[in-house]
């Protein structure tokens, strides 16, 4: 397939409601979304990156100028006859991961879409619904945090995620366990603790809890393989695996029991097939992360989401968690069971709505293989 034009939109989109955690507020959610036609083919992407170097060093503004002036000019007006080949075109340039992700999810969209094939089949899935779960931001007292976890049992969610940090821990998982049993619950610090905290943290275990994400600092794996040996409580790793190989090390020191998968974080979906064949010759249980992702970047997900080695529940939520109106029609929904229905049309399998993504871009810029305008 021939890249014929590449559109990157900047959007900005304001939550239906504040998300907090450990880093900070999010009241509006900036990010980058790409548009890739080849042989004629439409496919879409999303760059997940931030406005502001908090969960990652990446940002809006580091990705947008890595699409312009490295990987843009890697891959218009060539030829690629598949994800990895595509992928391998702009393997020198280091680190970026986001906007990488975002590029090549574009390419798989229309790589699939050309194929007649459903994103989650061209990946290699094997899963027609996913389970989901949600993510609950840090709430301003713990009868808020109730009422949300119930809101959200109603409309079907099967495992629920709360965010801690010092000071919001162990006394608001004892009143969530209190007031509504065994739930299937997890905790993510985001980084918000070091390794001075392990007897505190080890108070958790009392809980039963699924797992505790990402204690430790964010590009850590030795102290996390310390701290496991001082819970009974799984750790889950998030921000310090990018990668196959940074999986396998993890492994090999005890540092990581569960992996949360966020296809920006690790570059893209050809690396996330690596970390699901590596995962599974492991043994380590695999689920979705979110990034407060548009329809777009959420389609992604589910589709992942199919891989064999994605066990547990993501952070895949419908489109009305987080917005009054996203970017793709239908929007994604969770069913009263608890899980999304995979698309069964060919790539991302929802229309993309332009004309609503113009409503939110506060900049775009078209390349073109005969050139940029």
């Amino acid at each position: 397939m021939r890249v014929q034009r590449i559109d990157v939109f900047h959007v900005a989109m304001t939550l239906r409601a504040p998300f907090r955690t450990s880093f900070g507020v999010t009241h509006e959610r900036h990010c980058l979304l790409i548009r890739l036609e080849a042989d004629g083919v439409e496919g879409w992407g999303e760059v997940v990156a931030d406005a502001a170097p908090l969960y990652s060093e990446e940002t809006v503004e580091t990705a947008w100028h890595i699409l312009r002036d490295f990987l843009v000019p890697a891959v218009l007006g060539r030829s690629f006859d598949s994800p990895r080949e595509f992928r391998a075109s702009y393997a020198h340039v280091r680190r970026h991961p986001m906007a990488k992700a975002g590029l090549e999810g574009a390419f798989w969209d229309a790589w699939s879409r050309a194929r007649g094939l459903p994103l989650w089949r061209a990946l290699g899935g094997t899963k027609d619904r996913v389970e989901v779960g949600v993510s609950i931001g840090i709430q301003e007292d713990v009868p808020a945090l109730l009422r949300a976890i119930e809101s959200f049992q109603a409309q079907g969610y099967r495992r629920f995620k709360i965010k801690i940090e010092p000071g919001w821990d162990v006394d608001v998982v004892r009143e969530v366990r209190r007031a509504l049993g065994d739930i299937p619950l997890m905790v993510d610090a985001n980084s918000a603790y070091t390794l001075a905290d392990a007897s505190h943290l080890a108070q958790l275990d009392r809980f039963d809890l699924m797992m505790i994400e990402q204690p430790l600092a964010h590009d850590d794996l030795v102290d996390h393989a310390e701290l496991q040996r001082q819970l009974r409580t799984p750790i889950c790793l998030d921000e310090s695996v990018h990668h196959a190989d940074d999986l396998r090390k993890a492994a090999r020191i005890g540092a990581c029991r569960i992996l949360n998968v966020k296809v920006g974080r690790v570059g893209g979906l050809t690396e996330v097939q690596a970390i699901d064949r590596l995962a599974r010759q492991l043994g380590i249980p695999l689920w979705c992360g979110g990034m407060l992702e548009t329809g777009i970047g959420r389609l992604h997900n589910v589709a992942l989401a199919t891989l064999p080695g994605f066990t547990l529940p993501g952070d895949t939520s419908g489109s009305d968690r987080y917005w009054l109106e996203d970017v793709i029609d239908p929007p994604v929904t969770v069913d009263p069971d608890g899980t999304i229905a995979v698309p069964q049309q060919p790539g991302i399998g929802h229309q993309v709505r332009e004309d609503r993504i113009q409503r939110v871009t506060r900049r775009r810029a078209t390349y073109r293989a005969n050139g940029a305008a």
